[in-house]
């Protein structure tokens, strides 16, 4: 229960600032560029430190490090909260994303000592749940907080919540996993991954990513990311363990993680994209349309979880991606006189298949690893596919620049210059070559998941209290 709770409000944090940010920038009297960075600031300091808060855990402890998180957390709510500008915020909400980040890094470790291994896929599944609901919270429960109590009440909410489960979380939960002993913490590893996945995601978020400067940036990220499997397999104690990925379903399963993340989410906002610039829907009711998808994610996800414990991992995870690849091919035939209840039900069909292949592929990741690896294992994992959420999106504007040049796609994006009929099925015809680029992405994502083998192999596994 305390993992869960700390998945809530991780993924919580990581929606609710959407809805309230027109009103938060107007009361600090920010620009744009503080709301872009107050969105992904949040999301980029997650994805960095993952790997490394997953190596520090298995070093000094998995649930110290994760009541760390829920303090961290707590202090940056409070200060995100009382900001008095644009910078300050921004600042506060790095370091929300840092205990964020613990959590994140450690949650799935402390359900796998957790549950034993005919249970596994159910604990996972009930854990994602959490996470899903705090999403759907996160887009809903702000509307109304903003409404009744202002914009700060929505960061000010996590203290009192935070403090309560820091508390319960220092008293419920004990190490039971054996910590190694005698080993250094990979410095020279941590520095060259965290600067290489910088500049990797820089080069994919400011301005056109085609364009030569880009470009040159992206080639000097993937150097620097070369550069850290190099040193990697030459430490003794490394960070990022690369040796994990010699275990099969590890490097399958976090394959087709990876890719799925990469073409999921943005499917929300190609979605949005469609129904506000193509249908002519307002926010609310686009945003409306997509709590189904996020809703059916929730019911399905601890269904699916249960099912992998009975049935094995490989089936379902396939075939929750063959799902969302038809979304995205369904997606991609969509136009300005598509009903409504199509719209609707390749909405439902896309969250149906990513609630089907998730629980059934972290059981199998996590499963197969052994228990004093879990926390870089799990580091690793959710790093993979934080990273695809945070490419996903400009990755997708990647795709659509192939149809439209990229400054004429930001003026529509923005609302900043009227969009004439002709442009309009431009636009859509770049939301359709996007979306059937990702369902082709997710369509080979199946090859590795089925690869994966029909089990994993056991690995010591001990309970944990709480």
């Amino acid at each position: 229960m305390v993992t869960t709770l700390g998945a809530l409000m991780a993924n919580l944090d990581s929606t609710i600032v959407v809805i309230g940010l027109p009103t938060l920038l107007e009361d600090l009297n920010a620009t744009i560029v503080h709301g872009i960075w107050i969105i992904t600031g949040y999301q980029l300091i997650i994805t960095i430190l993952l790997v490394v808060l997953g190596r520090l855990a298995d070093m000094r402890g998995r649930v110290k490090l994760y009541n760390l998180g829920f303090a961290v957390f707590t202090i940056g709510s409070l200060f995100c909260g009382l900001s008095r500008n644009g910078e300050q915020l921004v600042a506060f909400r790095i370091l929300q994303g840092a205990g964020g980040a613990m959590l994140i890094a450690n949650s799935a470790a402390i359900v796998t000592d957790a549950f034993p291994r005919h249970q596994l896929g159910t604990g996972l599944g009930i854990n994602m749940m959490a996470g899903t609901l705090g999403a759907i919270a996160g887009y809903t429960l702000s509307g109304v907080m903003i409404a009744m109590f202002g914009w700060r009440s929505i960061f000010l909410v996590n203290v009192p919540i935070g403090i309560f489960a820091t508390y319960w979380g220092h008293k419920q939960l004990k190490e039971v996993a054996a910590r190694p002993t005698g080993q250094k913490f990979d410095y020279a590893g941590a520095i060259l991954y965290c600067v290489g996945l910088s500049v990797i995601l820089l080069a994919l978020t400011i301005g056109d990513p085609l364009s030569v400067r880009n470009l040159t940036i992206l080639a000097g990220g993937f150097t620097l990311f070369l550069a850290v499997v190099f040193v990697e397999t030459r430490q003794m104690y490394p960070t990022l363990d690369v040796s994990l990925f010699r275990i099969r379903s590890f490097a399958a399963g976090n394959t087709a993680g990876f890719l799925n993340s990469l073409a999921f989410h943005c499917g929300p906002f190609l979605r949005s994209l469609y129904l506000q610039m193509v249908l002519g829907y307002n926010p609310l009711k686009a945003g409306a349309i997509l709590i189904p998808m996020e809703f059916l994610v929730f019911i399905v996800t601890p269904i699916s979880g249960r099912l992998s414990d009975k049935y094995g991992h490989r089936w379902l995870s396939s075939i929750g991606l063959a799902l969302n690849a038809s979304a995205l091919f369904w997606f991609s035939t969509l136009n300005e006189n598509t009903p409504f209840g199509t719209v609707l039900i390749s909405l439902g069909l896309f969250g149906f298949g990513r609630a089907l292949f998730f629980p059934p592929n972290t059981s199998s990741v996590m499963g197969s690893v052994p228990a004093e690896k879990r926390g870089v294992a799990n580091g690793m994992r959710t790093t993979l596919n934080h990273t695809g959420n945070a490419l996903s999106i400009p990755f997708s504007l990647m795709l659509m620049t192939l149809v439209m040049p990229y400054d004429r796609l930001s003026q529509i994006v923005s609302g900043s210059q009227l969009v004439s009929s002709n442009e309009l099925l431009t636009f859509l015809k770049a939301i359709n070559h996007a979306c059937l680029v990702l369902g082709i992405i997710t369509a080979l994502a199946i090859i590795p998941s089925f690869l994966r083998g029909k089990r994993v192999s056991a690995s010591p596994n001990s309970k944990i209290t709480g």
